[in-house]
């Protein structure tokens, strides 16, 4: 980071901050956590369609778990492809 004013080089980017593990589970990792940055930065990482990529895993996972059943599973996966096409190309 050159200045307090400004966010660091890993702000917003998905990989770093909200990264998929080998168990398959996104985790934020530790230097994260400490960042002031850290809710801002989620915030923007999880816009767009790599944040509704994670959204989309997370409603295959509650799928697979039991969580929610199939319709439920069905429309929200809907929700996300309707605001897929709507995002900006």
């Amino acid at each position: 980071m050159n200045d307090e004013n400004k966010n660091p080089v890993c702000f917003g980017d998905l990989k770093k901050v909200f990264p998929l593990k080998s168990n398959g589970l996104r985790m934020t990792p530790d230097e994260c956590l400490r960042c002031v940055h850290k809710t801002e930065c989620l915030r923007f990482a999880m816009q767009g369609g790599r944040g509704l990529r994670v959204r989309e895993e997370m409603i295959d996972r509650a799928y697979r778990g039991g969580v929610i059943g199939f319709f439920q599973r069905w429309s929200q996966k809907k929700t996300i492809q309707r605001m897929r096409k709507q995002e900006p190309s």
